[in-house]
Order: C-alpha cells, then sequence, then structure tokens
C-alpha cells in the first residue's frame, strides 16, 4: 500500500514479449525514430499552443511515451510515471478519447515532486486494448495555496501549496470534465492560463495517441512491442558495457548538502549516497536483465524531513523515478562526449540500478503531509552527489558540480491595474570537465530556457536592464567552472520580488584541485539608499518602482588544479571578460594588466607567484566546497568523505 492506502500491486516493468524474441534491426530503428518523432511533435504542439510564460516561453515542460507495462520507451528527457494511473484506473476501463489528470505527489507514486507539476496521461489503442501511453507534464504559474505561484518558501504542510489532484478522468472518451476542470481552474490566481495550458496538453496527448495507433495499425502489435522490448535492451546492454564497466567494484561514500528549509535557520540538509558496484548481480530474466554488473545505490544517512519545503518523495516504486533521474549523470563516463551524447535514458537503465531508501521520515522519504514545493533542492543535489561518489571511484574523471535551478520572479498589479506574475527559471554554469571547461549558463530543464527580455518588458511592469555572464562566477580550475547569468530588472511600478532557491550559501563544489563556484545572489537597488541583500527563499520582498534587482546565478565548479592553467587560456579568460585581473591573480596566479582590448600578461611575475603560491598551500580535500561551508559546519572546511 502506498501513503494514501492504496494498493501499488499494478503489473508493471515486464517484458512484453519472450526473451530471445527476434526482430529486424531496421524496423527497431523506424520504431525508435517513430517514438521521437512522436515525443517531439507533442512537444512542439504544447509550446505553440500553450498561453502561460512557463510552459509556452520557458518550455519548463516534458512529454514521454511508455509501453503497456509502463517502462519509458523515449530517452530525449525525464517523465512523470504512468503508474499512479493504472493503479487506479485499471487498463480494461480505459476507453479511446480518455484524459487522466494528477498532481497529487502523495499519489504519484514519485513522479510528481511538487504541486505547480501537473501530468495528463492519455492511453493509445489498438484493436480496442490498451498498447502505450502518452504523456505530459509541467510547471504552471499557479494552483493556488498560500503566495502566487503556488511555492510558498516556508509552508509547512503540502496544503498551503496548493490544490493536490490525485489521478481523475480528465476527459471521457472525448468529453471534458468541466467540472473537474472548473474546480482547478477556480483555485488559481492565472485561471485563464492555466485553462488554455491543460487544452494544450490533453489535445497534444491525444494527437500523440493518435500517431502511436497509426504505427501499431502499420506494423502489427506483435513486432511493434517486440521492437519496444529491443530498444531497452539495447540500453541496458549499452550501459553496462559502456558505462558501468568503467566503475571499479567497491563501496564508495558521499554526500552534500541543502542548506535551508525556508523554516529553520540555515544548516546542513545531508544528502548521502552510498555506492556499491557489483558484478554478480543475478539475471531476473521478466525484464531481460542478464544478471552481472549493476549499481547498488544508497541513501542510508540522509537527514531527517525537513519542516520546510525541500523534501522529495522518492521511495515509490523502487526508485523508479529517481533511477532515470540520476542516471544521465553516468553517461559522463562514456569514451567521448559525443558518445555520451547518444545515449538515451529510458527505462532500460531500471535493471542496473538496485535503490535502497531509509526508514520513512527523511528527505526522501517523507511523510504525509510534508511540504516539498522545493523539492529541487534535493532531488538537484542528488545528480551531484552521484556526480561526486562516481568520481571517487573513478580518480575524479567526472565533471565538477552543476548549476542548480531556481525560480526567481515578480508579481504585482500591472499599468491596468490587473494582477500579473512573471516567473522564470535562470540557468547557471556547470562544472568543469577532466577535458573542456564548464559550460556558461545551461539550463538543467532540458530545452527550457530565459525569458526573453522583449517578451517580458512589453508585457510587464519593468525594463530588463541587463542581462549577461557574472565575471568570475564560474570555479577556478585547470578547466573552468562554467559561468552564471546576471540579471538587472529596473521595476516600473511597486511589485514583490520572488525566489525559490538554494546554493547562495554553499557553492558548487571543484573537483581534484579544481575551485567551488560562486553562489547564488539577489540585491535590492544595488548602490541606492535601500541596498540590501534577499534570503534565496523570499516570497513578498517589497520593491519600489524605480528600483533594480540584481540576479546572480551560480558558477559551476572547477576541475583540476587552477595553478596548472595555460596562461594563454587565463589571456582568453580576460579578453572574453570572464575573469577580472584581480581574479586572475587571486584564482589562477597570473598577473595581468590592461583592458579587455589590449591585456598583457606578465609570464615572469605570474611564474612567481605561481610558484608562491604553490609553496604556500597544504594539504587540500578532493573536493573543494568553498567558504560558506565553514558558516554551516562549525568551522570545518570539508566533510570526512571530501578526502580520497
Amino acid at each position: 500500500m502506498n501513503t494514501a492506502g492504496l494498493p501499488t500491486a499494478y503489473e508493471h516493468g515486464k517484458r512484453l514479449t519472450a526473451p530471445g524474441s527476434t526482430i529486424d534491426p531496421i524496423l527497431v530503428e523506424i520504431v525508435q525514430g517513430t517514438l521521437a518523432s512522436v515525443e517531439m511533435e507533442v512537444e512542439t504542439a504544447i509550446a505553440r499552443t500553450s498561453r502561460s510564460p512557463m510552459i509556452r516561453d520557458a518550455h519548463d515542460f516534458r512529454a514521454g511515451i511508455h509501453d503497456r507495462q509502463l517502462r519509458k520507451l523515449t530517452g530525449r528527457s525525464y517523465s512523470a510515471l504512468v503508474h499512479p494511473i493504472v493503479r487506479d484506473f485499471p487498463l480494461e476501463g480505459m476507453a479511446e478519447g480518455d484524459v487522466f489528470f494528477h498532481n497529487d505527489v502523495y499519489e504519484s507514486e514519485g513522479g510528481i515532486g511538487h504541486l505547480p507539476d501537473l501530468c495528463v496521461t492519455v492511453p493509445v489503442f489498438h484493436d480496442g486494448a490498451v498498447v502505450a501511453f502518452v504523456q505530459a507534464f509541467g510547471h504552471h504559474d499557479d494552483i493556488g495555496g498560500a503566495v502566487p505561484g503556488s511555492m510558498p518558501s516556508n509552508a509547512t504542510s503540502v496544503h498551503e501549496e496548493g490544490l493536490s489532484v490525485p489521478p481523475i478522468k480528465l476527459w471521457d472518451r472525448g468529453v471534458p470534465n468541466k467540472a473537474a476542470l472548473r474546480i482547478m481552474t477556480r483555485n488559481s490566481r492565472m485561471p485563464d492560463s492555466l485553462a488554455a495550458d491543460l487544452d494544450a496538453e490533453c489535445s497534444a496527448c491525444l494527437m500523440g495517441a493518435r500517431r502511436l495507433s497509426d504505427l501499431f495499425a502499420r506494423y502489427g502489435r506483435d513486432d511493434i512491442e517486440t521492437a519496444f522490448d529491443a530498444i531497452l535492451d539495447s540500453t541496458t546492454e549499452t550501459y553496462r558495457r559502456e558505462i558501468l564497466s568503467k566503475i571499479p567494484e567497491g563501496t564508495y561514500v558521499w554526500e552534500d548538502y541543502a542548506e535551508h528549509d525556508g523554516v529553520d535557520e540555515p544548516r546542513l540538509h545531508t544528502q548521502r549516497i552510498t555506492l556499491t558496484k557489483v558484478d554478480d548481480a543475478p539475471a531476473d530474466p521478466e525484464t531481460n536483465f542478464k544478471g552481472g554488473a549493476r549499481l547498488i545505490v544508497d541513501f542510508t544517512g540522509t537527514a531527517p524531513q525537513a519542516k520546510g519545503p525541500i523534501n522529495h518523495c522518492g521511495d515509490y516504486v523502487g526508485g523508479n523515478f529517481l533511477k532515470k533521474w540520476l542516471a544521465p549523470i553516468l553517461r559522463n563516463l562514456a569514451d567521448t562526449p559525443e558518445r555520451m551524447a547518444e545515449l538515451d535514458v529510458n527505462e532500460g537503465i531500471v535493471p542496473l540500478i538496485e535503490m535502497r531508501f531509509p526508514e520513512k521520515g527523511t528527505l526522501l522519504t517523507p511523510i504525509y503531509p510534508a511540504p516539498t514545493n522545493a523539492r529541487t533542492f534535493v532531488i538537484l543535489r542528488l545528480l551531484g552527489v552521484l556526480a561526486g561518489v562516481v568520481a571517487k571511484a573513478v580518480d575524479g574523471q567526472m565533471p565538477a558540480d552543476q548549476e542548480t535551478i531556481r525560480y526567481t520572479g515578480v508579481y504585482g498589479k500591472d499599468r491596468d491595474g490587473n494582477d500579473y506574475l512573471m516567473r522564470e527559471v535562470l540557468g547557471g554554469g556547470s562544472g568543469g570537465r577532466y577535458y573542456a571547461d564548464g559550460e556558461d549558463t545551461i539550463h538543467v530543464v532540458p530545452d527550457s530556457r530565459n525569458l526573453p527580455t522583449e517578451f517580458t518588458e512589453s508585457r510587464f511592469p519593468f525594463i530588463v536592464e541587463r542581462l549577461g555572464l557574472a565575471v568570475d562566477s564560474g570555479g577556478a580550475g585547470r578547466y573552468r567552472g562554467g559561468l552564471g547569468y546576471e540579471k538587472h530588472i529596473r521595476m516600473l511600478r511597486d511589485g514583490h520580488f520572488m525566489s525559490i532557491a538554494d546554493r547562495s550559501i554553499l557553492a558548487c563544489w571543484g573537483v581534484k584541485g579544481g575551485k567551488a563556484g560562486m553562489p547564488f545572489s539577489v540585491v535590492i537597488d544595488p548602490g541606492g539608499p535601500d541596498e540590501r541583500e534577499v534570503d534565496a527563499l523570499a516570497d513578498a520582498e517589497p520593491v519600489k518602482a524605480g528600483q533594480v534587482v540584481r540576479i546572480r546565478t551560480t558558477g559551476g565548479g572547477g576541475w583540476g588544479d587552477p595553478l596548472d592553467r595555460p596562461l594563454d587560456e587565463v589571456e582568453r579568460d580576460l579578453v572574453w571578460g570572464k575573469v577580472s585581473l584581480e581574479g586572475a591573480r587571486t584564482a589562477y596566479g597570473v598577473v595581468a594588466s590592461g583592458g579587455k582590448d589590449d591585456v598583457s600578461v606578465d609570464v615572469e611575475a605570474s611564474e612567481a607567484l605561481r610558484a608562491r603560491l604553490r609553496e604556500e598551500r597544504g594539504d587540500e580535500p578532493f573536493f573543494d566546497r568553498g567558504p560558506g561551508y565553514a558558516r554551516l559546519a562549525a568551522g570545518a572546511t570539508a566533510s570526512e568523505y571530501d578526502w580520497m
């Protein structure tokens, strides 16, 4: 039973065909290409017909295609789960034209992390039977709750975060449930955009279901389902051969932290992974797992659930959602970056990972009704924890820490006296890699983006005076961390600033000699009489007309010793404006002068400075967490797990 008392013994995760079934490999390619094409067509339709800035412009939504065993077939990005739908609505009772809806975190089987993520699911039919599912879920502007945007930073209960809807039938045989839609829009501060977004998502998924029905009609159910198994089998074998083989057998431990929960004072909220690589895992014919290499990911040691909204419900259906969420990190072990980009993450990785969760009542196993709206602080940090523990296993051949997602925005009354809400998901720098610098201002949500200035200035009462790179924000290293954004917004009318952000104290860590990046910060009225720094968790910070809000997002951690970075690469960073003259001196030991157009590096002075800096420093841990860690760790500069 799950926390809502509902049975979870529905069938899922098994093969559709007998082990050893064969199929023409050309047909497998056709099916795989069609699945990717349909998924992209669904997302394109949603982007073109939705209304809210978060869905239409920021593209904070995902589509996914699943088979009748609820296995995710596509690998372009993560998706929610079909499990809660099939748990509550047996396949035999579904009909063409049905659309199912849910956003209830505690009844989503781990697939929905917070209430603004609304999910629609459409069954695909062939010869009167359900053969697959098309699904879309995305972050919507407002679903009710204590504050605009439905993400109250100091929530102590999920009831404060908005309207929770367990799995329901939103459309019945092509007929929308107007009563349910009216309830949802009535609870939203943005009813028109919510209604339009839901209509776009339902219509797009119904279109995708028709496309897949055509595929089954063309080639027949037996061949298509054999192709589905072949696609997932290929992923399993590829990851076992090309990825897991790079990790030595053994057990490795590392941890990282969220820094605050919006309720208690900032402290270290631990997220720990004990990673064990085994090469003698038993076979499982139902999933076609042939035995051999497997990873055991144990979250024992993770902190108790927080009072505030940073909890994530991960311990459902064996951690199925988290397996697919975390697996992209493993692609960094591929032989080349080009090969890494070719590797999909679909249900084929699930048999390769076993997850072990602590007892109920932790950050990853919260007890209802613990709040969850800022659960990104946990699930995004877990990406870094997995990267760190794998880095310990492979002598640092993994990227340094990446950017952390954050939601920032303003709201108030526009020129006509109407309510408005502008939110966006600004990116940050990714970590330096063992072969290259990190990327600047990447967005961790695939295909998402910042809102265009032309759009926001025409719709909302503010001016974007600057949008550029935050100088010196990337962690120093042989390979520098990517830079974060610096954005200046000047308000034209009184309003309020909101922020759901992490990494304002604890920076993105550097690895193998690389240094941590710069943390997130927000300053209102910089250089003015009311200059003040805003907490990273803020619901309603007042901003007067004429004042500027300065947002600086995180820089990625550095990789390798910054004193080993070639002088010409530091000079290039100076010319590009990514590193300042002072930053070059203090972080890289490079003495330079002049402006961007006439940078001059003093080679002799730089070599002397680097020699002195090397002589002065002592033993350093394998991971650098930056100065903020000491503030929350009673003066300690590293944890016991940061040393090799």
